[in-house]
């Protein structure tokens, strides 16, 4: 087996690959039968289904902090499995109401908000765990084939949804959707469980945690920075792509079949990207991420034009490519610099600022585009998201961090972990762009 492939002979990790697959394969099928079963309802509109849906994503943003604070409290796989059995408790339901002919929006708007606080429970704990179950080494890999088995997951149920649709309607496809999360939690539910490390504050409070974790956050300017940056250019990046690509497919490509050909080689772009991901080991693997971020523009500058069908799908496929790596290449530093026990924490941060702000770059693009031209917004989102790239790498603290080399560390040995005192309470006469390279130092020679 390649190298590369080796962390797949540990039984643990390839099941909760297997896990994650199932877990997207319904994930990918359930928008598009929610879709036909919102429109299906009497007087069912648009409108409907967006409130449906805006009500799963304010959850999913609400509770992803609690996430965070769960998974570090808890076992992980244990917080993973009880998020599964919630979704599936609540698709089911979503499937009854519309089999028997009972949907309405009230009743889809709670589930679908109960079914996005699951969700948010279960992403800190899966995208922390893997530290648990594969050396240093082999973070790199793990993490990509992560990406790939969701990234799998989700192409084959997108594929699956109109079939299932077609041939049986969206009420059973959607109990499809419930019976993946149940196989997903029984998959985990197998999983050799890694040995639970105590929390770091016993008999502390949920919310004291939680304040915690948001020290252990802006403690380290590379990470605050590198959030801020891709909150940035997700708030350009969803509103020009996502809304305006559509409508420069219908105005100058030829229409729908255009931008399910430009989704097409984008999707097909995710799953490359886990190999390239998985080959690549940066020795300063921040500058390789700010890098990613400066391509995710090259189909924005294309569709601006617009050019020819081909060279977009092609400039989608290329920048999908980058953004498994920058997301891969983050996860896995993140896990090598951030102490095990608030990592969780840490993360659900992230991905809080991450992606809140993304609603509003989606309503503000038509907006702009109405008033400045849609080809004028797309040139611009995409040379702002250029220059963000460019400048989050003035900061040192940026630039200069390592990835962790496996040398540093005693085979099999945990994650060396930083005091609170250390981590909490930084010297305050060093700058903050020494505080990252100060803390390496202490590492080291405490080791």
């Amino acid at each position: 087996m390649p190298r590369n492939l080796s962390v797949l002979r540990d039984r643990t990790v390839a099941t909760l690959l297997a896990a994650r697959s199932i877990s997207l394969l319904g994930n990918a099928i359930a928008p598009v039968a929610l879709a036909f079963a919102v429109l299906a309802m009497p007087g069912g509109s648009a409108t409907d289904l967006g409130l449906i849906l805006a009500a799963r994503t304010v959850t999913q943003v609400a509770f992803v902090l609690l996430g965070g604070v769960l998974a570090d409290r808890l076992p992980k796989y244990r917080v993973m499995v009880g998020s599964d059995i919630a979704a599936a408790i609540m698709q089911a339901g979503v499937a009854s109401l519309v089999i028997l002919g009972h949907a309405n929006l009230p009743a889809l708007a709670v589930l679908a908000a109960l079914n996005g606080a699951a969700a948010a429970v279960f992403e800190p704990a899966s995208r922390s765990i893997m530290p648990q179950l594969v050396p240093a080494d082999a973070l790199q890999s793990a993490n990509a084939l992560l990406k790939f088995s969701m990234r799998g997951g989700s192409i084959i149920g997108a594929a699956l949804a109109g079939l299932l649709v077609a041939a049986f309607g969206p009420g059973p496809a959607l109990a499809v959707d419930a019976g993946t999360f149940l196989v997903s939690a029984l998959v985990l539910m197998s999983i050799r469980a890694p040995r639970h490390t105590a929390p770091s504050a016993p008999g502390r409070t949920m919310l004291a945690q939680l304040i915690e974790g948001w020290r252990e956050f802006t403690a380290r300017q590379w990470v605050w920075a590198m959030v801020g940056q891709l909150a940035f250019v997700n708030i350009l990046l969803a509103g020009s792509f996502y809304v305006l690509g559509p409508v420069v497919a219908e105005q100058s490509l030829g229409g729908a079949p255009a931008w399910s050909a430009i989704l097409t080689a984008q999707a097909v772009g995710f799953v490359a990207g886990t190999f390239v991901a998985m080959r690549i080991r940066p020795r300063y693997p921040l500058r390789v991420a700010a890098l990613m971020t400066a391509c995710f523009s090259l189909s924005l500058f294309l569709l601006a034009g617009p050019a020819p069908l081909v060279l977009i799908a092609a400039a989608a496929f290329v920048a999908a490519i980058c953004i498994d790596v920058f997301e891969v290449t983050i996860d896995t530093t993140l896990q090598q610099h951030i102490p095990k026990e608030s990592l969780s924490r840490v993360m659900s941060y992230e991905a809080l600022g991450s992606f809140a702000f993304v609603p509003l770059g989606m309503a503000a693009a038509g907006p702009v585009a109405e008033a400045v031209g849609v080809g004028p917004t797309l040139a611009v989102a995409g040379a702002l998201i250029v220059l963000s790239a460019f400048a989050i790498l003035l900061l040192p603290s940026v630039r200069n961090i390592r990835s962790v080399p496996t040398s540093d560390r005693a085979e099999g040995s945990p994650e060396p972990t930083v005091s609170n005192e250390t981590t909490l309470a930084p010297d305050p006469a060093a700058s903050p762009d020494d505080v990252p390279a100060a803390r390496d130092a202490e590492l080291r020679e405490s080791r």
